[in-house]
C-alpha cells in the first residue's frame, strides 16, 4: 500500500470508528431520530472517502501492474473494476 494512503486511510477509519461510537450512543439515547439519520448520512459519507482513497491505491499499484501483465491478469483487473463499480455482470 502507498504510505501516504495507507495513513490517511487509516487516520479515517480512527475517525470512522468515534463517529459509529457516537452514533450508538444516540440511538442508545434516543436522540432525536433526525439527528441521528444526519450522524448516519456523514459516517456513509466518510465510508465512500474512504473507499475513494482506497480506490486510488489499487489503481496506482495493483491495476498498473495487472494491465501491464496483460492476459487474464488484465480481465480479473477490469472484472474487480466493474465489482467495485456495481457494474458486474451476474
Amino acid at each position: 500500500m502507498i504510505e501516504d494512503i495507507k495513513k490517511r486511510a487509516l487516520h479515517r477509519t480512527a475517525i470512522l470508528e468515534g463517529q459509529v461510537r457516537g452514533l450508538a450512543k444516540m440511538i442508545e439515547a434516543e436522540d432525536y431520530c433526525m439527528d441521528i439519520i444526519g450522524q448516519s448520512r456523514a459516517i456513509q459519507k466518510a465510508l465512500e472517502s474512504l473507499d475513494r482513497l482506497l480506490l486510488e491505491n489499487h489503481l496506482r499499484t495493483h491495476v498498473t501492474h495487472m494491465f501491464e501483465s496483460g492476459g487474464d491478469d488484465r480481465d480479473q483487473a477490469v472484472a474487480e473494476l466493474l465489482k467495485a463499480f456495481d457494474f458486474e455482470r451476474r
